[in-house]
């Protein structure tokens, strides 16, 4: 029997907002706008951590950099920059645990010039390794080898972009191009990555690393002790639960190496890649919260929409609610009516909201580079919410309802 009123309410409550189309449509308006933002806005913010995610997993995977940090000598941040050197990558590549793979590399801006196109892009002097451990591989060409290394080769290989400014129309393979007035010869071109947060990936070039330190730049990467200077090492380790052990080791070798007392700070900086992930996945997810709470708001704008309109509705109703107390209708009978139409109405509101968010979600995806993921979960959470919103925003009008005297609300004009 319970089942059977449940449905009979649901059929009334349905006949009932039929009399007043308009109203019950402007009604479920509130409430679809409402679901429709939450989905969307959630779905954008999963969409953008994913993306996040997977920017930093294509620059290779358990990665750790190091880089140089401050020589400290009274305020933090003040003091001269530190440096890596070929000695401190020797040592880690040597004896750090867990290493699957490793390489150092020296930045710095070239000027580059082929036949009247110039281009400015960073200069990355790489070791053989550099491709397995960033993932990334050449489209065309090849990349660095051991000779080119050992014999200080003056070749270069290419990213995308840098290939189309200095070669708009022609394979640069082969050609020579000058790099601060030296001439090198393009022996590969980079695979595209395209751009990201990260920037444009493609706006970048290498060459042999001790071509870069010896040749290129010998001046920027000459350290006071006469060792060549690095701008970065990369480790590859081979799980991220050995990640830890190995950090702890480089960071006594390096603080060895640099002989810094027990109160003098780390003059390097180690930053892995799953910290990176992990931080931007938390400032993502307190916007995509943040985002949600806002389309929050508009739902609860369109629950005062259902208690208006379920209020209006018991007013020009009285005689009928009379009516039906008068011929023996109880009072919970006449609250079950008036809830069903408040949660027959959020919940109508809702599945044009599902719909609504969904299309938005699909929509968007025209217009950026990373795709919003629609979780079943937040489909759920506003559909939830919507009925509850109903449901509460019902109680008022329907207690009302049930609470008229039959013999006042007959007399009702």
């Amino acid at each position: 029997p319970m089942n059977v009123n449940i449905l009979e309410s649901a059929k009334l409550a349905i006949k009932t907002l039929r009399a007043n189309k308009m109203r019950a449509i402007l009604t479920m308006v509130g409430i679809s706008i409402g679901v429709g933002a939450v989905i969307a806005l959630l779905a954008i913010g999963t969409g953008v951590q994913a993306f996040i995610t997977q920017q930093f997993s294509s620059a290779g995977t358990n990665l750790v950099a190091i880089t140089p940090g401050r020589q400290q000598r009274g305020p933090p941040g003040f003091g001269p920059q530190a440096v890596l050197t070929m000695a401190d990558y020797r040592a880690i590549a040597a004896s750090a645990p867990n290493l699957v793979n490793s390489a150092a590399e020296f930045s710095a801006v070239g000027n580059f010039a082929y036949e009247g196109n110039t281009t400015q892009v960073t200069v990355n002097g790489a070791l053989p390794g550099f491709t397995e451990i960033r993932n990334w591989t050449t489209d065309q060409g090849r990349f660095i080898d051991e000779t080119d290394l050992g014999g200080r080769s003056r070749v270069v290989v290419l990213g995308g972009t840098a290939a189309k400014d200095l070669f708009p129309n022609e394979d640069p393979l082969e050609k020579i191009v000058k790099i601060n007035n030296i001439p090198f010869r393009v022996i590969g071109i980079m695979q595209s990555k395209g751009s990201s947060f990260l920037g444009d990936q493609d706006a970048t070039s290498f060459v042999p690393l001790t071509t870069m330190q010896e040749r290129l730049f010998q001046k920027q990467a000459q350290a006071k002790s006469g060792e060549r200077i690095v701008s970065a090492i990369y480790l590859q380790v081979n799980s991220e639960q050995a990640r830890a052990e190995t950090e702890l080791e480089v960071k006594r070798l390096l603080r060895e190496k640099h002989r810094l007392q027990d109160e003098d700070s780390d003059d390097f900086t180690l930053t892995s890649q799953t910290e990176l992930i992990n931080t931007f996945g938390a400032v993502t997810g307190v916007l995509t919260i943040f985002l949600g709470a806002i389309a929050g708001i508009s739902l609860l704008v369109g629950g005062i929409g259902i208690m208006n309109i379920m209020l209006v509705s018991v007013t020009e109703r009285t005689r009928e609610i009379g009516l039906r107390k008068a011929i023996g209708a109880k009072s919970s009978a006449i609250l079950n009516q008036f809830l069903t139409e408040a949660i027959v109405l959020s919940f109508f509101g809702g599945v044009i909201g599902i719909i609504i968010g969904v299309g938005i979600s699909l929509g968007i995806q025209l217009f950026v580079d990373f795709k919003p993921i629609v979780q079943p979960g937040a489909i759920a959470l506003a559909v939830g919410f919507s009925l509850a919103v109903g449901l509460f925003f019902g109680i008022y009008p329907a207690r009302r309802a049930s609470k008229l005297n039959p013999i006042d609300a007959l007399r009702y004009e």
